[in-house]
């Protein structure tokens, strides 16, 4: 007792003796004197919720990654100036010290100014109505507000002891975020905007380095980093620095009306092969689990509530593969090749066109990369006296400089096969009251219904008159007309919102909506007037404020004009609108009295549900899907709106946005140069028709499921779904050279093995329940359709079952040693396909 006394007066009195020492040099960030190889990924804390962070975090671990890097919203932590948020899933405090529990780094990049896909950028909307405030420039309304919320940020930071400087897990931080890209818009005021920066960041002593991502003029002794797809090139501004690679895109975004992107792994592997093999140090994927953009968060505009982003951690937390495992097998391999990486600078040579060598060598520790950037064909190289394969567009790794441990375009790693299981196809999914009789639905009205309605002349912006408290702005305005109109008027609008709803008369005319690359929306609706007053209501709205690009802040939205009636039969063929006595409404009805919590008394009940109807609410109970298998609402035959389950908005829907026809192929060459466009698949159908409900949002009965529609569809369309993993799959040859184990070597007796398949269920509360094809031989197929081929072993199904079966992972050597030899002198392969339970 008295011993542990003594230790608890110690760490009360000499915190600092646990506390972690964070420098840099040429080579490496540098921690507790030691250089080290650190691979990270990002994780947005907001984009998914508490309950599901440890296991991310933890999966993200078993992945490899000893960092985790995110993002902090200004916006999200406070909504109105001087008044804070950190609870639920604005819990900053609670996402780091998650990451400290499971023993990994954090990087805090606090910006403010973040981008990513978020609304406005990050900022709140309160900043835009400071007087005299000009963004991210030397302007000092802004300067003051930014150095106000970064020392917050720190303050609590440092309060919770969390800088590795106080024994916390915050290794980095970030001010600012690729400013580089767009200074040069800001001229000289960008320059100095951006030594303010540095020196304001440096000032409020972290104990840890900062750093500026995409700005190469970033001043001493901010580290600048590179982002993109690839960035073995970059070097970084002074030799004094590490390489740093802040953002490795693992995919790209998704934008409604757009096809979904993904990016093949193999791609991906030999980017980050490519920048250790070029001096790296620090790696980071962005996104390592990409999440969900919930309630009016994405920005863009136009990004969709899914921002999965092919991320080796999928949207609703599953691990995706073989992404996830080839990159794992990947950041084995790099972490061999550690003390060399860190014990020198590479000597990087030509072994002829297109093939590039790079050794690491001091002492008896040496290890080498060998690359072969031809985008079509493969190659044989001779090195230190042993003759490589290299597949185009590929990366040997050899952590001895004698053997390969990994080849970036070859996946050893399994693959995986999940599908959504929806309420008709499985009879335990919990029950979504579907029948017209179970559901409750409300009108909107059309046209203005709240008290707080203004009227002006002529056409106002809306993020000035609504500052982003809703996506809506009515536009209402009635007209006299003395004689007939005729059947061809037609309502022409110019818009610099992102959508609209046209309504003459209290009914629909016509809708239109934009697209992430027009900046503007001009919309000809064929009309009906009658003679006399006719009323005109336009609703205006948002898919998520702008954020990224200079000025991005001063770029408006709503109907700005001209609206103007064309086809009318008296005097001039045409009457504008524009510069008439508008009356406008901020918001709707339905928002106001808190329609989305389902408590309201103005449900109706007792009539049947209008289907296809613009503006209606509607509201239904659901019981909860058994399991614990990820939840998602399939919003198949519903138009454009939000949703809200138990309070809580899982965001914007619109199933009826169409992705081009154009743009998608059936399979996507990873060799040569990846670009957001290049790999694309759901050509011709709706962006997103699936929209992820957190579990820890549900009960187990008694759930309230509230949506508003603006266009019209039929609620009882809709369904919901668990994500269920159909197949875990591997195939894997014996003509792989012998490779040192990447998952039971150590540095000091790496064990040399044959090929393995290996499995792996991807929750930790599964195991393997059965095998459902194994094929030693030469098998033929490809995961959940696999076929033996003329030579099979006749023992593969019953070695492989004893060896995975009741397990989470296995590993079953791809060899005669193992299975015998069914067909003397053909090149073997087995061939798995199991199932997790």
């Amino acid at each position: 007792m008295r011993a542990t006394k003594i230790v608890l007066l110690l760490l009360l009195f000499f915190p600092a003796m646990f506390c972690t020492n964070v420098d840099y040099d040429h080579r490496a960030l540098v921690i507790d004197g030691k250089r080290r190889v650190l691979i990270s990924g990002s994780i947005h804390y907001p984009r998914s919720t508490p309950q599901m962070w440890p296991d991310l975090i933890q999966k993200s671990k078993e992945g490899g990654l000893d960092v985790i890097e995110t993002y902090v919203f200004w916006n999200l932590h406070e909504p109105l100036q001087g008044q804070y948020d950190f609870d639920g899933r604005r819990d900053l405090v609670k996402f780091v010290k998650t990451v400290a529990e499971a023993g990994l780094y954090v990087h805090l990049r606090i910006g403010p100014y973040a981008c990513a896909e978020w609304n406005y950028g990050g900022f709140p909307l309160w900043l835009h109505f400071i007087p005299g405030i000009k963004f991210r420039t030397d302007n000092e309304p802004f300067k003051t507000e930014m150095q106000r919320f970064t020392a917050k940020i720190v303050d609590i930071m440092k309060q919770e002891k969390l800088f590795a400087s106080q024994g916390g897990p915050i290794i980095l931080s970030q001010i600012e975020n690729e400013y580089g890209n767009i200074d040069s818009a800001y001229g000289s005021a960008g320059k100095s905007y951006i030594k303010w920066a540095a020196n304001m960041a440096t000032s409020l002593d972290t104990g840890v380095p900062w750093v500026m991502c995409q700005q190469g003029d970033a001043p001493d002794p901010i580290i600048n980093t590179c982002n993109g797809f690839y960035c073995d090139q970059f070097t970084p501004n002074s030799n004094t620095k590490p390489k740093m690679w802040t953002e490795n895109w693992s995919g790209w975004f998704l934008s409604f009306g757009g096809a979904v992107p993904y990016r093949p792994v193999e791609d991906l592997a030999f980017a980050v092969a490519r920048f250790f093999q070029r001096g790296g140090t620090f790696q980071n994927y962005y996104m390592y689990h990409g999440g969900t953009n919930f309630g009016r968060t994405s920005g863009g505009p136009f990004i969709a509530t899914s921002y999965d982003y092919d991320a080796p951690i999928d949207e609703y937390g599953i691990i995706r593969q073989p992404k996830w495992g080839h990159l794992k097998d990947v950041h084995k391999a790099i972490k061999l090749c550690e003390d060399a990486l860190i014990a020198t600078d590479p000597k990087i040579s030509s072994l002829g066109p297109n093939l590039e060598v790079a050794v690491y060598k001091t002492g008896s520790v040496c290890a080498a990369f060998l690359a072969n950037v031809d985008t079509k064909s493969d190659k044989t190289v001779n090195f230190s006296g042993s003759s490589y394969h290299l597949p185009a567009w590929s990366v040997s790794i050899l952590p001895d400089c004698k053997n390969v441990v990994l080849n970036t375009a070859k996946i050893n790693s399994a693959s995986a096969i999940s599908s959504f299981v929806t309420e008709s196809s499985k009879e335990d999914i919990g029950s979504l009251e579907t029948s017209s009789s179970k559901w409750s639905w409300t009108s909107e009205p059309v046209g203005i219904s709240k008290d707080d309605s203004l009227s002006k002349t002529g056409l106002l912006e809306q993020i000035n008159t609504t500052a982003d408290k809703s996506d809506y702005l009515w536009y209402s305005l009635s007209i006299g007309l003395e004689d007939d109109p005729g059947s061809q008027t037609v309502l022409n609008i110019e818009s610099l919102g992102h959508a609209l709803h046209a309504f003459v008369n209290g009914k629909l005319a016509g809708s239109r909506a934009g697209n992430s690359s027009k900046a503007k929306l001009n919309a000809d609706i064929p009309i009906t007037l009658v003679s006399g007053k006719n009323k005109i209501d336009l609703l205006s709205l948002t898919v998520g404020l702008k954020n990224y690009g200079a000025f991005f802040d001063t770029r408006g939205a709503g109907i700005t004009g001209p609206v103007i009636l064309k086809g009318l039969k008296n005097g001039n063929n045409t009457l504008d609108l524009s510069s008439q006595k508008w009356t406008y409404q901020i918001g709707l009805k339905g928002e106001e009295l808190g329609l989305s919590s389902g408590s309201s008394e103005l449900w109706n009940s007792q009539s049947a549900v209008p289907k296809d109807q613009p503006l209606t609410w509607y509201k239904t109970n659901f019981d909860a899907p058994s399991g614990s298998n990820p939840v998602a609402i399939d919003f198949t035959g519903m138009g454009k709106g939000e949703a809200w389950v138990n309070g809580q908005s899982i965001g914007r829907y619109w199933p009826t946005y169409v992705s081009s026809n154009a743009g998608c192929t059936d399979s996507c060459n990873y060799r040569g140069p990846y670009t957001s466009s290049k790999c694309r698949t759901n050509c011709g159908k709706p962006s997103q028709t699936l929209y992820h409900v957190p579990r820890s949002w549900l009960k187990p009965n008694g759930n309230i499921l509230v949506l508003f529609e603006e266009k019209g569809g039929d609620p009882t369309q809709i369904s919901f779904a668990t994500k269920q993993l159909q197949s875990l799959c591997a195939h894997v040859s014996q003509s792989h050279p012998p490779q040192i184990d990447l998952w039971n070597s150590d540095k000091e007796s790496e064990r040399k093995i044959g090929p393995a398949l290996l499995l792996e269920c991807p929750d930790h509360n599964h195991v393997i329940s059965s095998i459902k094809f194994a094929s030693y031989g030469t098998p033929l197929g490809t995961c959940g359709s696999f076929y033996h081929g003329r030579c099979s072993s006749n023992k593969a199904l019953s070695i492989v079952q004893k060896a995975c079966i009741g397990s989470r992972s296995c590993s079953v050597g791809v060899s005669t040693d193992t299975f015998g030899d069914p067909c003397r002198g053909l090149t073997k392969s087995l061939a798995v396909e199991a199932t997790c339970a």
